[in-house]
């Protein structure tokens, strides 16, 4: 599989959705005391972490700690069953998915969530169907930029790309809503090492403009690059975290907390 082209060298004309009300120690998201899971088997016993405006926030943690249940219940895929989930203030814990999304907080799942046989601009343009007219176009126009390949193959049906591929359809279409808060759930999730380093170019980018993230990334080398903090979960708790430039030589010692 050959990796598509290096995204553009300039800047898009389209920026994410900036936190202006905020203040840098004011937290966009706040999770506190969460618990949640599916049936009768809890997975989240008690999460409490925030994610401050401008960073990334990975969660790290073994499967089954929690980690892309923790995005889902923030969606509102899956039911609270006590604790609180403030965005921007306002509690959201308990809404409806669609109203979430109308908050400003977009998921790109593990599964890509596309409709394969509508085309890649048919899939970009449902992430804007919150808006629409003029603005949702000059976004579109913006997407195109940062991703070229996808301008090329805009009327392709979206089964016939790559994997790689997809997986930028499902980040541009998250983008079109032009969140507040975007959540990643393991973005180089089967994906080769080419397509990796430009999921990581993707996210760089994304900071760079002024993007909030909260992602769950198996791939420690794409975490620790991608993350300005670190949290992890086990048995649904947060047990760790930290600065990850404070963290700089020794992530092994992140790694054994995880696993052992």
């Amino acid at each position: 599989m050959a990796p598509c082209p290096k995204s553009a060298k300039t800047a898009p004309s389209w920026r994410p959705t900036l936190v202006t009300h905020d203040t840098p120690t004011d937290p966009l998201l706040t999770i506190t005391d969460l618990e949640a899971g599916y049936g009768k088997k809890p997975i989240l016993t008690g999460a409490s972490y925030d994610v401050r405006p401008g960073e990334c926030l990975t969660l790290l943690g073994a499967n089954g700690s929690g980690k892309s249940t923790s995005l889902n219940v923030i969606c509102g895929f899956v039911k609270v069953t006590a604790g609180s989930i403030r965005y921007r203030g306002t509690e959201i814990a308990g809404l409806a998915p669609h109203r979430i999304f109308r908050h400003g907080i977009a998921q790109v799942s593990q599964a890509r969530d596309l409709f394969p046989d509508l085309s890649v601009e048919d899939n970009l343009r449902l992430g804007a169907m919150r808006r629409g007219g003029d603005s949702a176009a000059q976004t579109l126009a913006g997407i195109y930029e940062r991703f070229p390949r996808l301008a090329e193959r805009r009327k392709q049906a979206t089964r016939t790309l790559s994997g790689g591929e997809q997986q930028m359809v499902a980040i541009g279409r998250a983008l079109m809503s032009r969140p507040g808060l975007l959540l990643l759930d393991e973005p180089s999730g089967g994906l080769s090492p080419q397509f990796c380093e430009e999921v990581a170019q993707i996210i760089d980018s994304l900071k760079a403009e002024g993007m909030t993230l909260l992602m769950v990334e198996q791939n420690l080398n794409l975490a620790f690059r991608a993350a300005d903090r670190f949290i992890v979960l086990r048995d649904g708790k947060v047990v760790d975290g930290g600065d990850v430039r404070a963290m700089a030589g020794d992530h092994d010692a992140i790694v054994r907390n995880i696993y052992l």
